[in-house]
């Protein structure tokens, strides 16, 4: 007997580190297409300058990535996370190409059609966004906390690397002809190589991880259904139908309603989370923020510098004090946030580009550390089918926050002409 439990422990442990990093890779790929959309803006805005591409992507975008999340989050029982996650990573790679293909089509021209094809193409990543986010936050809340943390870090890191790879072809190519052009193929380019390797690694690396299988394992032996092709992938028969039929009690779970009155602050935690973020960035940091020295550049660095702190603010539950694990604390934290409305609006108007982007960072880093934050406490203490469907419930709640603030960021445009 002991030596079992300690054959289960070392499963427990072993690949962990590469599990982390290719957590980390595939956070980054469940945004790093969308990311790269709203990082080269300057360039769309100059194909557009009439359509508002930064906010009307946005739009485009979201509806798809929040309906589709809710439908899969309410069969997400009977769902098949390993296709889910193959699907979504392979409609990352399409839609990156397919942004290539049109603009070499198009010579670089704007026009209705032409946005009305890009528009497309952001629903579509709307819709990878809705097969991977969930599944896998759903998928890494059964396994150990620092999976799903370091997911969540890879999501802040397409950003800053977005950012950081868009600043780079941009300061390469200004001073060419078709400079921001280039820029943006060259760019991606990049993302559909990138998005190619994570579909890669998810399909081939990640289920066969020894720590993968065995918390995998451990959820199917609750009841999970939602593991069973990727333990097949791994080469694990999963045993829980004979479970079930011999001990129906024994994995009996919680219900998704009961799941969602049990962690209604959680979820609406990250709904007011991503609410007021979205209001925020990127579309006032891009459109309505004045002139100032920095000139075309003045947008890019602030969406850089919010990418970088919340990238930042997403390690810093790691530090074991400064996890914040009290749920009136967070929810206090998350509501004295919406004091950034009233501070964005005055430095805005009144303010200088420093107090602007020190605004911005401090958004990023709250953002990035209050959603980890939540995402870390909130499957503690359930079983794993459980674990799965309450990650599956917070992503519809953080999307719909999403989804809710991109069209609250519109509000800023009364009184500029709409």
């Amino acid at each position: 007997m002991s030596m079992d439990v300690a054959r289960a422990e070392a499963h427990q442990v072993k690949g962990k580190f590469l599990g982390i990093f290719i957590c980390w890779l595939l956070g980054n790929g469940s945004l790093f297409a969308w990311n790269s959309m709203l990082t080269i803006e300057d360039y769309y805005s100059h194909l557009f300058p009439d359509y508002h591409p930064t906010r009307v992507l946005t739009l485009a975008y979201q509806p798809f990535a929040f309906g589709i999340t809710l439908i899969m989050t309410y069969y997400e029982a009977k769902m098949n996370t390993r296709r889910r996650n193959l699907a979504g990573f392979s409609l990352f790679f399409l839609g990156s190409l397919a942004l290539i293909v049109l603009d070499v089509a198009t010579k670089g021209r704007g026009g209705i059609g032409v946005f009305i094809g890009v528009c497309i193409i952001s629903a579509i990543f709307g819709i990878a966004d809705a097969n991977c986010q969930g599944a896998l936050v759903g998928d890494l809340s059964l396994m150990c906390p620092e999976f799903v943390q370091s997911f969540m870090a890879g999501l802040a890191a397409s950003g800053v690397i977005t950012s950081a790879l868009r600043l780079i072809t941009k300061a390469a190519f200004e001073s060419s002809k078709d400079g921001l052009r280039i820029g943006a193929i060259l760019f991606f380019s990049i993302t559909c190589l990138f998005e190619l390797v994570c579909l890669l690694l998810y399909t081939f690396v990640f289920a066969k991880l020894p720590i993968v299988k065995y918390y995998r394992s451990k959820a199917a032996a609750e009841g999970s259904k939602t593991v069973a092709s990727d333990l097949a992938a791994a080469g694990v028969v999963a045993e829980q139908q004979a479970q079930v039929e011999e001990d129906p009690q024994k994995n009996k779970r919680l219900t998704t309603k009961e799941l969602v009155m049990k962690n209604l602050d959680y979820g609406l935690g990250l709904y007011l989370i991503y609410v007021l973020t979205l209001s925020i960035f990127p579309g006032f940091l891009s459109e309505d923020t004045g002139e100032h020295s920095l000139g075309t550049w003045y947008a890019l660095v602030l969406i850089a510098m919010y990418n970088v702190w919340d990238l930042i603010g997403r390690y810093v539950p790691l530090i074991p004090c400064l996890m914040l694990t009290s749920r009136k604390g967070t929810m206090a934290a998350i509501l004295a946030r919406f004091l950034f409305i009233p501070a964005f609006y005055f430095t805005a108007n009144y303010g200088d580009q420093g107090y602007m982007i020190f605004l911005t960072s401090l958004l990023g880093l709250t953002n990035g550390y209050l959603t980890v934050c939540v995402l870390m406490e909130a499957p503690k203490g359930y079983k794993g089918p459980e674990q799965n469907a309450l990650g599956n419930v917070l992503i519809v709640f953080l999307l719909g926050g999403l989804f809710s603030g991109v069209v609250l960021d519109w509000l800023w445009l009364i009184g500029k002409g709409w």
